[in-house]
Parts: structure tokens; sequence; C-alpha cells
């Protein structure tokens, strides 16, 4: 129940409440762009499921509702675990330059807050050849920026 635009599906709002699902041609633009087609394709039949609508609408729907929303975010929370935000520098579903904001919106706290992008990359970052230079930085990361937090 909805139709495709720029290669992604637009979905209606009647869809918030149903699991609506990617054509392996929306699969490809959003998620593997950087993968040929027939990787794509592959990669969507063993990974594919369809997602609740809500995913898509309730950020879209939180602008027309009051108050705080599931996807509330205190970026000022000084108490927050260590975050690190990494970015696929072809990445179609959450572009790098939205990472990249939210990176900035986090800085105001006073936890740790890192970014890395890494060029070339799609959303489908960990299935790529090479994924390993993103996990072996993304465990570093946790690694030096591990924290014991007091037993009760």
């Amino acid at each position: 129940m909805g139709h495709s635009m720029g290669g992604l599906l637009v979905q209606i709002p009647a869809n918030r409440h149903r699991a609506v699902g990617f054509t392996p041609e929306q699969f490809h633009y959003a998620f593997a762009n950087t993968l040929s087609r027939e990787e794509s394709d592959s990669v969507y039949e063993r990974y594919h499921i369809p997602a609740p609508g809500s995913f898509i609408w309730g950020a879209v729907l939180a602008n027309f509702e009051p108050g705080h929303q599931e996807g509330y975010v205190n970026f000022n929370n000084d108490e927050r675990a260590p975050l690190l935000l990494i970015a696929g520098g072809e990445d179609h579903l959450q572009p790098a330059s939205v990472n990249e904001s939210n990176f900035k919106h986090y800085r105001n706290s006073k936890a740790v807050t890192d970014y890395k992008e890494f060029p070339g990359r799609a959303h489908y970052t960990l299935g790529q050849d090479g994924w390993e230079e993103v996990a072996d930085h993304a465990l570093e990361w946790a690694q030096e920026h591990a924290t014991t937090r007091p037993t009760t």
C-alpha cells in the first residue's frame, strides 16, 4: 500500500499499523546500494523481513503530535553511556550527513560521544567486504571507553 518515489517506498499513513516490506529494487537502493544488483538480491532473499509501518510513520507523525514521542532524545544527558555514531559514506537510508548532525547534537552532553564515517560504505556495512575494519574500530572504541558501573 504505497508507491515508489525516487527508488524508495513511500508509505501511506494507513500502513502505520501493518507490516511493510521493501521490493528487491527498494532494498538495493536503501540498504545495499554499493553491492551489485545480483549480490543485493541475494542479501535481500537472506535477510529482508517486513517491518512495522510505525517505524516509518512514528517519526513523521511525531511532528504533529504534542509532547515527547517514542523517539524523543535528551541530547544533553550527561549520565548516558558513551556513544559512537558510525556512518557509511554511501548510505542512502541513514546518510552520513544525518549521522554527523546527530553527533553535533549529542556533543552538548558531557558524556563521551564520537563519530566515524567510513567512505564507500552503504547501510549494509557489516555485510560488505572489508567489514572487519568497521567492526575492529567499534570494538577498539568500546574497549577504550568501557566503564564499570557500581554493583548494588
